[in-house]
C-alpha cells in the first residue's frame, strides 16, 4: 500500500515537474514580452518619460477602476501624453501588425505560395488607389479641382461634415480598389482547381504596377501640398492615432481573427492542394475568394487608417513557422506581428533625432532582406 501510495504521488510530481519543451517556453517569452511591451514602447517619445512613470499612470488607471482612494498622484501632463498620445499609437500599430500577418498568412496558405503577400499580391496598391481617389474627390484638388488640400481637411486635420465623409468614405474607397485587384488577380489567373498559383502571384505584380501607377498619376496632378501630405500617408504612419480612430481597424481585425479561426480546418486542407482539399469536401474556388475579399478588407481598412505598409505579411508567418515547425498556430501569429510593428514604430520615432520615419520605409528595407532570404532558400532546397 505504502510502495502504491509512493508511486502514484512521484507520478503527479513528475507530471506536475516535467521540463517545458523549446516551443513551450517560446510561448512563455513571448507572453511576457507582449505584457511589457507596452509599458517599455510607451516610454519612448520625444517626451522623457521613464518606464517607472509609464508603469505609475497605467497603475493609477487600474487603481481608479477598482480602489480610487488607492491611486498616486503623477504628472497630469505625463498622463495625457501616455494615455493620449502614445497609448492609442501602440495599440494602432498592434493592430495594424496583427492584422497584416493574418492577412499573409492566410494568402500565402490558400495560394500555397510563400511569398504570397498583402503587397506583393496587388492588395495594398489596388487599397492605396482607392483611398487616393477618395481623398482627390473630397479634398477637391488634382483631376477634380482645386478646392482645397489633404493637408486640410479629413483624417489629416479638422472635423465637421467634410471630416465625416471622408471617416467613412476612405475604408470604403480603400476596399473598392483592394476589391478590384483581387478580381483582376483572378480574372488572369483563373479560379478553379485548374488555376496555376505561379501565374496568380505574376498577376498580383502585374496589378500592382497598373494601380501603383495610377495612383502616381492622381499624385501628378494633384497640389504640391496634397502630393506631400498623400506621400507622407502613402509611406505608412501611426502619428495621428487616436482612440476614435481605433474602433473600425480594432472590429475588423478582431472580426477576421474569429473567421480565419473558424475556417482553419478548410485552409489548411488547401495546402494538401486543390484536388485533396475536393475530394474532402472543401469548396476550393468558393474558399479561395472568400479568403482573398477578407483579406482585402483587412488590408483595405488598414491602409485607409495607417497607409501602406508592406511585407509584414510576408516577414511575420515565415518567422512563426521558423519558431513553431509543423505548427499553423494563427494566434501567434497575430501576436508576434502585433509586438513586431509596435517596435518597428518606436524605431521609426527614434532613430532619427528631431522627425519621425514612416514605419513603411523600414518595413520595405527589412522586408526586400527577407525577400531575398526566402528566393535563397527556397533555390537550395531545390
Amino acid at each position: 500500500m505504502i510502495d502504491t501510495l509512493k508511486l502514484v504521488t512521484m507520478n503527479f510530481f513528475s507530471h506536475i515537474f516535467t521540463p517545458l519543451t523549446r516551443q513551450q517556453w517560446l510561448i512563455l517569452g513571448l507572453a511576457g514580452f507582449a505584457l511589457l511591451t507596452p509599458i517599455a514602447a510607451a516610454s519612448f517619445g520625444a517626451a522623457n518619460i521613464s518606464f517607472l512613470d509609464v508603469l505609475q499612470v497605467f497603475i493609477n488607471k487600474l487603481s481608479h477602476l477598482f480602489m480610487a482612494d488607492e491611486a498616486v498622484s503623477t504628472s497630469s501632463m505625463t498622463e495625457r501624453i501616455v494615455m493620449e498620445l502614445r497609448l492609442p499609437r501602440i495599440i494602432l500599430a498592434f493592430v495594424a501588425g496583427a492584422g497584416l500577418s493574418l492577412a499573409g498568412s492566410v494568402l500565402q496558405t490558400v495560394t500555397r505560395n510563400p511569398l504570397a503577400d498583402p503587397y506583393l499580391f496587388g492588395i495594398s496598391s489596388g487599397a492605396s488607389f482607392g483611398a487616393v481617389v477618395m481623398l482627390t474627390l473630397f479634398t477637391g484638388s488634382g483631376l477634380f479641382g482645386n478646392a482645397g488640400t489633404i493637408a486640410n481637411s479629413g483624417i489629416f486635420s479638422g472635423s465637421g461634415t467634410f471630416a465625416g465623409l471622408l471617416w467613412f468614405s476612405l475604408p470604403f474607397g480603400a476596399f473598392i480598389g483592394a476589391s478590384l485587384s483581387v478580381l483582376i488577380v483572378l480574372a488572369l489567373a483563373g479560379l478553379g482547381l485548374k488555376s496555376q498559383v505561379e501565374r496568380m502571384l505574376l498577376s498580383g505584380v502585374a496589378t500592382s504596377f497598373m494601380f501603383s501607377a495610377l495612383t502616381s498619376l492622381l499624385l501628378y496632378f494633384a497640389s504640391p501640398q496634397a502630393t506631400a501630405s498623400v506621400l507622407f500617408w502613402s509611406l505608412g504612419s501611426f502619428a495621428k492615432a487616436s482612440w476614435s480612430l481605433l474602433v473600425l481597424p480594432s472590429l475588423v481585425v478582431l472580426l477576421s481573427f474569429f473567421i480565419i479561426l473558424g475556417w482553419k480546418r478548410q485552409i489548411m486542407a488547401l495546402q494538401a492542394g486543390d484536388e485533396t482539399a475536393h475530394t474532402l469536401g472543401v469548396n476550393v474556388p468558393k474558399l479561395r475568394l472568400n479568403m482573398l475579399l477578407l483579406c482585402s478588407l483587412i488590408t483595405a481598412i488598414l491602409v485607409a487608417t495607417c497607409g501602406g505598409i508592406g511585407f509584414v505579411g510576408l516577414m511575420i508567418p515565415h518567422t512563426v513557422r521558423l519558431l513553431f515547425p509543423g505548427r499553423q498556430p494563427i494566434l501567434l501569429t497575430a501576436l508576434v506581428g502585433g509586438l513586431f510593428m509596435v517596435w518597428i514604430d518606436v524605431l521609426a520615432r527614434c532613430l532619427l533625432g528631431n522627425q519621425e520615419l514612416p514605419v513603411g520605409i523600414i518595413t520595405a528595407a527589412i522586408g526586400s532582406f527577407f525577400f531575398l532570404l526566402i528566393l535563397r532558400r527556397r533555390k537550395l532546397s531545390n
